[in-house]
């Protein structure tokens, strides 16, 4: 019954296709794909003439790397990290502890490595763990989770709440630092951060030259 349905939904797909215009076929193949796996480069933001205007387009570009589960899920709003796309707590559960390196007998290190591991013929779902030198969570006072671009923008430029960083320690610490790095080679099974770390922090650098303005709300 099952392969009937199947076949005749086929079947009724096909007779809709082959009702659609030559032209909106056309226009289905050559439609651009989502553009939310990539950035934009830094000279595509220099038509905007107002400065501060640009600013704020260079930075909710970048947002798309801020705002990307591989980047949230190290800066949640309570004491456990999350996981995967759909931002699921971690599990086994987990909590932040000193430094946000777990606590004693479940310690971060305690099962993330110093580099992503290949899992073999354990699960069809879970194909590495995660890893990296420095693992851990970000500490609480740079939670992102739960907030608007506007606000963690506010918040990336304050010493209070960046980890006692200038703009320009900002810059070097988002195009640099090897754990930001890690949102770019998650490990196998896992969806990368869009583009690279080299263009997200050419886009950070460009919204600080341009006076590190915030989006609004």
């Amino acid at each position: 019954m099952k392969s009937r349905l199947a076949l005749a939904c086929a079947a009724g797909g096909l007779s809709l296709l082959a009702a659609l215009p030559a032209s909106f076929m056309a226009l289905a193949q050559t439609a651009p794909v989502s553009d939310k796996s990539t950035l934009k480069p830094v000279a595509s933001f220099s038509s905007i003439a107002d400065q501060s205007a640009r600013s704020v387009a260079l930075f909710k570009e970048a947002g798309k790397v801020i705002e990307h589960p591989r980047c949230l899920n190290c800066h949640p709003a309570g004491d456990k990290p999350l996981q995967t796309i759909a931002m699921h707590p971690h599990q086994p559960p987990v909590t932040r502890g000193d430094g946000g390196m777990g606590v004693p007998g479940m310690m971060c290190n305690t099962c993330h490595g110093a580099q992503n591991a290949t899992i073999v013929g354990q699960s069809t779902t879970l194909k590495s763990v995660p890893g990296n030198p420095a693992w851990h969570l970000a500490p609480i006072e740079m939670a992102w989770v739960g907030k608007s671009l506007g606000e963690i923008c506010q918040q990336l430029k304050d010493p209070t709440r960046n980890g006692g960083r200038d703009l320009s320690k900002i810059v070097e610490h988002m195009s640099h630092d090897n754990l930001v790095g890690w949102g770019w080679n998650p490990g196998e099974g896992r969806e990368p951060a869009p583009g690279t770390q080299a263009e997200f922090g050419e886009l950070i650098k460009a919204w600080v030259d341009t006076g590190a303005a915030c989006p609004a709300g």
